[in-house]
């Protein structure tokens, strides 16, 4: 495959709007997990009771007719007439925000909170939690990814071009991997971890589970590839000159599989976001206080949280928007490249 076709497709994948649409969406969702610490109001632990599912916080631009700096009022919990949880806005006393202080964006003096997406059950910001659990659950689909398509590279690559009986040894074991479902599988190796791992460990184990259910697929077709290729001009010629194996492999097989990975790695990513977020909602993933888009769901799991703080729902959003824009950049460089697998 020559460059020129590389970047014929790559010209191809620029035509395509709505993938270039979901670039610029997940550059966003990215930039939020980066710039957390700078964009967010609060830290993922910072917590009040008082404010449990506090609603949005409303900032004010206007005092009276007159335009001033922004501000915010201060809300009370308090109960109706039937003993419903209310908070009340308290107008006699205006918090100004400031801007770039404390290592913030955004901020307003205590005793007043900054909920911009409203508050979960503890009185913590969602809005914050949601730019922190970003670092998880889009981290954690990459590193899955890179380390399941490493791993499934070589594996496949080995057994199409030895063949023979490494080949049947190799696609017997990818076999074995393939016949459980998927997230049965996740389930039971997440059930191994001991449950006195810290975050970071925990965080290592789920990507870890993630990458050993998902090599399998891609060795296959890897392997099946590799069986073509290694019939071509360029890798005897290789042979001739004596390059070893694991070079001929490295540098004349599988690069030539590059194009088709690439599209399938971007579709990989989605399930692995889903995998976390289903792992995380049950309580076998990310464990709280760390937030995770999955494990900020799990408040959402009850009707009554949702009826009266519709706001929790959020983190689903941008699950679903992650999800989305990874599959249509995964569609996009798969028709991208259509024609060099028609070749």
């Amino acid at each position: 495959m020559n460059n020129s076709r590389i970047s014929l497709a790559f010209k191809s994948f620029r035509q395509n709007r709505m993938a270039m649409i979901c670039l610029w969406v997940l550059g966003l969702l990215y930039g939020l997990a980066i710039f957390a610490d700078l964009i967010s109001p609060y830290s993922y632990a910072d917590e009040d009771r008082n404010f449990s599912y506090c609603p949005p916080t409303s900032i004010e631009f206007f005092d009276g007719p007159k335009i001033v700096p922004p501000f915010v009022y201060q809300k009370h919990l308090t109960f109706d007439a039937m003993h419903r949880r209310v908070f009340v806005v308290d107008r006699s006393q205006k918090y100004p925000l400031h801007f770039l202080r404390g290592g913030r964006l955004i901020q307003v003096d205590a005793p007043a909170r900054l909920y911009l997406w409203g508050a979960d059950a503890r009185g913590r910001d969602l809005f914050s939690r949601i730019c922190y659990g970003a670092r998880i659950s889009l981290s954690i689909g990459l590193i899955g990814v890179a380390i399941s398509f490493i791993f499934g590279l070589l594996i496949g690559g080995m057994a199409g071009f030895y063949g023979g009986w490494i080949d049947g040894i190799l696609m017997r074991v990818c076999e074995m991997f393939m016949m459980v479902p998927g997230f049965y599988l996740m389930l039971a190796l997440r059930a191994a971890v001991p449950e006195n791992f810290n975050s970071v460990q925990v965080y290592i184990s789920v990507v870890l589970i993630l990458a050993l259910i998902g090599w399998a697929s891609l060795a296959r077709i890897i392997r099946g590839m590799t069986l073509s290729l290694r019939e071509r001009d360029y890798v005897l010629a290789a042979k001739t000159f004596g390059v070893s194996d694991l070079g001929i492999i490295c540098k004349h097989i599988l690069p030539q599989t590059v194009s088709y990975s690439l599209a399938t790695l971007m579709l990989s990513v989605s399930s692995y976001i889903l995998a976390e977020a289903g792992l995380s909602m049950v309580g076998l993933g990310i464990q709280d206080p760390v937030p995770s888009w999955g494990n900020l769901l799990s408040n959402a799991m009850e009707i009554v949280p949702v009826i009266f703080a519709p706001w929790i729902l959020l983190p689903g959003l941008f699950i679903f928007m992650a999800v989305m824009c990874f599959n249509v950049i995964g569609d996009a460089l798969r028709d991208a490249f259509d024609p060099m697998f028609q070749d």
